[in-house]
């Protein structure tokens, strides 16, 4: 039984669609910069909610927005002297290579608000004939006061609220907690026709449109980050359900902040960090391996060390996994002896509010019982047929968390070879240092021996002697 923390009440409850198909919407970004490790918490934890409802076997209709018109967008188009589509369609194309990067499957829907002009403006008119929305010099204003439920996801009282940084300030409005629906055009920005003049549509009316234009009035899943609770979740739910008369969402999930360094990342502190810059230090399945160790409603605390850690736990993962498949290569295992372990625990542990953070620990627990019993088994402590049947589950077992996770997906021949192409040697390169190295060490030459290992350290190349020769590995 899947239970999901649903922001809208306050606590977990099981999830129980109207049928098989589930519609599901998160807030995508508002393209006017490079995508940041904030987008990609979110990207990648609605991803994986993503991948384990279409594994549970439901069929998903996943809609993830661009938010491709803003003062944001105009801003920045203004100081570079180009137009804001053009600001736009540059950054819709990077955060799409960053989510590639990622490894973010591609939703069902990706529409543009410049592209949902007119079901923009059919919900505005809805409003206005409903008296719940009111027009000011080619403005339209949404009229707050006039929801009863205004408030009750973020639980915040009405009368309580003042018009704050993040709600437009506007004496022209008749109350200051009413949001624009609809901004005039001013000079030098783009504007489409309207009933009520020439302008662009505000923000939070947007996902209102694309998410009724896509997946209908009432939707399942709406997700996005916790900052969007209020006032624009709050501002779309009173939007959606003033104009169509129904419940707009059923279930309500957010995704907790990045803090770096225990700070939270915003611009004013100058700690923003870049997707892309991050994936050009850190393989993406670190990155996912990162992100995911925490439950996704709660806060994740970024530094240069936790990527590293992250890092070497894949190494850790990829390098049993070669172990593994060794032996039962070894041992002819045969399909019919596998026994499986860890899918009961995975299930369980999605099944409780996607807890990530719980399946990631039983892989690694489940990663140290394996070299433990191939330790065994190797000195004829265990029986090898009973070890096959187990490490056999296991492997098939990584196979699913990791379509699910993102990780943990590869074999170790690949994950090793992608590791060994993302340094600046090549192979036969560090094979050829390591003869060389051999060679002085057999003339008892130490001081050369040691300046090539410590060459090749610098170069992110580790060198292991055994018994039986060097091996080297990538740090």
């Amino acid at each position: 039984m899947l239970r999901v923390y649903n922001t809208l009440i306050g606590r977990k409850e099981e999830f129980m669609p109207d049928s098989g198909k589930i519609r599901m919407y998160v807030c995508g970004p508002t393209v006017y910069d490079l995508s940041h490790l904030g987008h990609a918490r979110s990207a990648v934890a609605f991803d994986v909610i993503y991948r384990y409802l279409k594994y549970r076997g439901y069929e998903v209709f996943y809609t993830r927005n661009y938010t491709d018109i803003d003062d944001k967008i105009i801003n920045r188009a203004n100081r570079e002297g180009v137009s804001s589509q053009e600001i736009a369609e540059r950054y819709i194309k990077a955060f799409d290579e960053d989510m590639e990067g990622l490894g973010v499957e591609v939703p069902t829907y990706r529409p543009k608000a410049t592209e949902t002009i007119p079901e923009i403006l059919g919900v505005i008119q809805a409003l206005l004939d409903k008296n719940c929305a009111y027009i000011i010099d080619g403005d339209v204003y949404y009229s707050v006061r006039k929801f009863d439920g205004y408030g009750r996801l973020s639980g915040k009282n009405i009368e309580e609220l003042e018009a704050g940084a993040r709600v437009e300030v506007d004496e022209r409005k008749r109350d200051p907690l009413d949001f624009a629906l609809w901004k005039a055009s001013k000079e030098g920005e783009p504007s489409w026709d309207s009933p009520w003049g020439k302008g662009r549509p505000g923000w939070h009316i947007e996902c209102s449109a694309m998410s009724r234009k896509y997946l209908g009035e009432t939707i399942d899943i709406h997700g996005g980050g916790r900052d969007l609770i209020f006032p624009h979740h709050e501002n779309e739910i009173a939007q959606s359900e003033a104009a169509t008369g129904r419940p707009f969402v059923r279930y309500w999930l957010h995704n907790g902040f990045v803090n770096i360094q225990k700070e939270k990342m915003s611009k004013s502190l100058g700690n923003i960090l870049n997707i892309r810059d991050i994936l050009h230090a850190c393989p993406a399945e670190a990155v996912r391996l990162f992100l995911l160790s925490s439950q996704y409603r709660s806060p994740i605390d970024y530094s240069p060390d936790v990527l590293k850690e992250a890092n070497a736990a894949l190494e850790r993962f990829y390098a049993t996994l070669e172990r593994i498949e060794s032996y039962l290569i070894s041992v002819e295992v045969k399909g019919e002896s596998v026994e499986h372990i860890l899918r009961d625990k995975f299930e369980t542990d999605m099944d409780d509010d996607f807890n990530t953070a719980s399946v990631i620990g039983s892989v690694f627990y489940a990663i140290k019982e394996a070299n433990r019993m191939l330790d065994d088994a190797e000195s004829g402590r265990r029986d090898p047929k009973e070890t096959a049947a187990i490490l056999c589950g296991f492997r098939e077992d990584f196979r699913t968390i990791g379509s699910v996770l993102g990780v943990f997906n590869k074999g170790s021949a690949q994950y090793l070879e992608e590791k060994k192409r993302g340094i600046s040697l090549l192979p036969e390169e560090i094979e050829g240092f390591i003869r060389e190295r051999n060679e002085a060490r057999s003339k008892g030459d130490w001081e050369k021996s040691d300046k090539i290992r410590t060459d090749l350290g610098e170069r992110g190349i580790v060198l292991e002697d055994y018994p039986g020769g060097t091996r080297w590995k990538v740090r």
